[in-house]
C-alpha cells in the first residue's frame, strides 16, 4: 500500500516529462499535424492588425470626400454657384488643419463576404459635417450643413450629431464656426414616414449654445444658402453672423409653405430672406459679396475675440502704430456750424491703430455705428452715434444694435470706447411706432447691468436720456471732452421754445419775436460754453482732439493691466455674471 502511494508522484513527474518532450519534438518538425493547425486557425479568424475594419473605413472616407458628379443635389449646389461643403471647408481653415468628428457617420449599404466579414457598397454621410480646424493657427470646431444631401433636413442628418458640436465647444472651450447652409437637421414630414410616428419638436441644441454664448465662446456663423427653420435659428443663436450676398437667404420656412399659409405666391428665395431683409433690420449682422468674404469676416472677428471669455483675455497683437501719434486732422473734424454733419467713421480709423477697424452691422440701425478695433494692438469694441443718419437721434434700431455690441464686449472682455454725439431719443410718429423708448430703456438696463470699463469721448452733443444713459452708466466714469462739446436736457434748438414760451409770445405779438429769440440763444450759447462745465467738474477734463489716440490708449493698456485679470477672478468667483442671451 505504501509503495502504491510513494510511486504515484513519481509516475505523475514521469508522465510531465513525456508530455514536455513530446511536445518539443512536435514543435521542432515544419510539417508536423501541430503547425498545420496553428496555420489554418490563424488564416481563418480576423487580422491581428484589424487592417480590414481600418480598410472599411478607409472606402467610406474615399466616398465621403469624392463628389458624386450625377447627384441631383450636388449638380444643383453647383448650378447655383455654391461650394461644395468640403471645398468650403478647405478654404476656411488653414491648409491640411482640418481634422473631421464623425467622419463614419450616414447611411451605409453593406455587401456580405464571409461568415463574419462585409464591406461597404454605398454610403450616404450625415448632411451635417463636423471637426477641429485651425483658422490663422488657432483651433476651432467646425460645423458644415451638406445641403447636397437632402437639402439638410432630419432625414439625412444624425441629430446627436448636429448637436454635438456646440456641446464639445462648450466643453472644451473652444470657438465654434458654423456654415449654414440648408435645414441643419430640421424637420421634414418625411421623417414621420421613416419613424413610423411623428413627435414633439424639440430644440436640443439651444441648451449648449445659450450657454457657450453666455460664456463668452466665440460662436460665428455665416449664411451660405437658405438657411431654414433650426438651420436660420442656429445662424442668429451668435455672437456674430455675416451672409453671402449672392447666395444667401434665411427664413422661418419656404415659399412653398408661406404661399399655403399666406397666400403669397411666386415668392424666390431672396425676396422672401434675403441680404435685402435681414441684413437690414439686424437678424444678420453683415453682409458679405461671397463665400470667400464670408470667412474672411470670420477671420476677422475671431482674431478680436479670446477663446473663452469667462477665464481668457482677448489676444493682444503685436502693433507698429505709435501710441502717441498726433492727429492734427481731428482739431476740425466736428464743423463748428451745428447744423453742420461730419463722417464718424474717419474719426474712428485715426484714433485706433491703422488698419485695425471692423465694423460691426453696417447696413442696420444705422443712428449708431459699433465694431471692433485695437489700441497698441490691445482689442476693444468701439461704439459711436452717427450724425449723417437722423442727426445721430437714437432709434428702435440703434439702440437694439448698441445694446446687443455692449452685451458681445461683456462677455468678451472687451473694454468699450465711445464717442459720444447724441441729441437724445429719436422723435415723432415714425419714432413712437417703432417703441423707441421701450428700446432706449432696454439699451439703459444694458448699459447699467454690463461691468466691462467703459471710456467716453464727448465730441459734440450730449443731450436727454440718451446722453445721460450714455456717459453715467459707470461710477465714476471716465470721460473726456472736445472743445466742440455741448450738452444739456434739450438742445437749443426747440428748448428755447419751450423754455421761454411766454416771453417769446409777448414778443411775437409786438413783432419783436425774433430779436429775443436770437438774445436768447446768444445767452445760452455764451453759458454753454464747455470751458464753464469743467470749471464745475462737469467734465472731468476738456481735451485738444489731436491727443485723443494717447489718452485712450493709456487707458486701455492700464485696462489690461490691472482691471481685465481682476476681472478673470470676479467671474471665476461667480462675483459678476456677464450675459449675451
Amino acid at each position: 500500500m505504501s509503495s502504491k502511494k510513494d510511486s504515484a508522484p513519481t509516475d505523475r513527474l514521469a508522465q510531465v516529462v513525456q508530455h514536455v518532450a513530446g511536445s518539443q519534438d512536435e514543435s521542432s518538425k515544419p510539417n508536423s499535424a501541430r503547425s498545420r493547425r496553428s496555420k489554418t486557425s490563424r488564416s481563418a479568424g480576423p487580422p491581428a492588425d484589424y487592417s480590414d475594419v481600418l480598410s472599411n473605413l478607409q472606402k467610406l472616407s474615399k466616398i465621403a470626400h469624392t463628389p458624386d458628379l450625377s447627384n441631383r443635389g450636388y449638380v444643383r449646389q453647383k448650378r447655383e454657384g455654391k461650394l461644395w461643403v468640403r471645398e468650403r471647408l478647405e478654404q476656411l481653415v488653414d491648409k491640411g488643419s482640418f481634422k473631421e468628428i464623425g467622419s463614419a457617420s450616414g447611411r451605409v449599404e453593406w455587401k456580405q463576404t464571409g461568415p463574419r466579414d462585409e464591406e461597404p457598397v454605398s454610403f450616404q454621410p450625415t448632411n451635417n459635417l463636423q471637426g477641429f480646424g485651425l483658422l490663422d493657427g488657432r483651433r476651432v470646431i467646425i460645423t458644415a450643413d451638406d445641403y447636397t444631401i437632402r437639402a439638410g433636413h432630419a432625414d439625412g442628418a444624425i441629430s446627436a450629431k448636429t448637436v454635438y458640436s456646440e456641446k464639445l465647444a462648450v466643453a472644451l472651450n473652444m470657438p465654434i464656426i458654423k456654415l449654414t447652409d440648408g435645414s441643419s437637421g430640421g424637420g421634414s414630414v418625411s421623417t414621420i414616414k421613416t419613424h413610423g410616428w411623428s413627435y414633439v419638436p424639440g430644440v436640443p441644441g439651444f441648451i449648449p449654445a445659450v450657454q457657450g454664448i453666455n460664456k463668452g465662446i466665440p460662436n460665428l456663423a455665416a449664411v451660405l444658402g437658405p438657411a431654414i427653420g433650426i438651420g436660420a435659428a442656429r445662424a442668429v443663436i451668435s455672437h456674430f453672423s455675416v451672409m453671402a450676398g449672392d447666395i444667401g437667404s434665411l427664413f422661418n420656412a419656404g415659399p412653398q409653405v408661406v404661399e399655403g399659409a399666406t397666400f403669397e405666391e411666386g415668392l424666390t428665395l431672396r425676396e422672401l430672406g434675403g441680404p435685402g431683409i435681414h441684413c437690414l433690420n439686424g437678424t444678420i449682422d453683415n453682409l458679405a459679396a461671397n463665400e470667400s468674404e464670408c470667412f474672411e469676416q470670420i477671420r476677422r472677428v475671431l482674431s478680436y475675440l479670446p477663446n473663452c471669455g469667462h477665464s481668457k483675455l482677448p489676444p493682444v497683437l503685436p502693433a507698429s502704430d505709435p501710441i502717441a501719434r498726433v492727429s492734427e486732422e481731428l482739431r476740425t473734424a466736428i464743423p463748428r456750424r451745428k447744423e453742420r454733419m461730419y463722417d464718424a467713421r474717419a474719426i474712428i480709423k485715426t484714433v485706433f491703430d491703422a488698419g485695425s477697424w471692423f465694423e460691426i452691422g453696417p447696413l442696420w440701425g444705422r443712428t449708431a455705428i459699433v465694431g471692433l478695433a485695437r489700441l497698441g494692438g490691445h482689442p476693444v469694441g468701439v461704439i459711436s452715434l452717427n450724425c449723417e443718419v437722423n442727426a445721430g437721434a437714437l432709434d428702435a434700431g440703434g439702440s437694439q444694435k448698441i445694446t446687443r455690441h455692449l452685451k458681445l464686449c461683456d462677455v468678451m472682455n472687451l473694454p468699450i470706447v465711445q464717442f459720444v454725439d447724441v441729441p437724445g431719443y429719436a422723435i415723432g410718429t415714425v419714432a413712437e411706432k417703432q417703441a423707441t423708448m421701450r428700446w432706449g430703456v432696454e439699451l439703459g438696463k444694458a448699459y447699467i447691468s454690463t461691468t466691462i470699463p467703459i471710456f467716453s469721448v464727448l465730441t459734440r452733443r450730449v443731450y436727454g436720456v440718451a446722453g445721460g444713459i450714455m456717459v453715467a452708466c459707470r461710477d465714476p466714469m471716465a470721460s473726456v471732452a472736445w472743445p466742440s462739446g455741448e450738452w444739456g436736457s434739450l438742445p437749443l434748438d426747440g428748448g428755447i421754445e419751450v423754455g421761454h414760451r411766454w416771453e417769446l409770445k409777448q414778443a411775437e405779438e409786438a413783432g419783436k419775436k425774433k430779436e429775443l429769440y436770437t438774445q436768447l440763444e446768444d445767452e445760452y450759447r455764451r453759458l454753454m460754453n464747455p470751458i464753464r462745465t469743467a470749471n464745475a467738474f462737469g467734465v472731468q477734463e476738456i481735451i485738444d482732439p489731436a491727443h485723443t489716440r494717447r489718452v485712450v490708449a493709456e487707458w486701455a493698456l492700464h485696462i489690461y493691466a490691472d482691471v481685465l485679470p481682476q476681472r478673470l477672478l470676479d467671474r471665476a468667483a461667480g462675483r459678476i455674471h456677464p450675459s449675451f442671451a
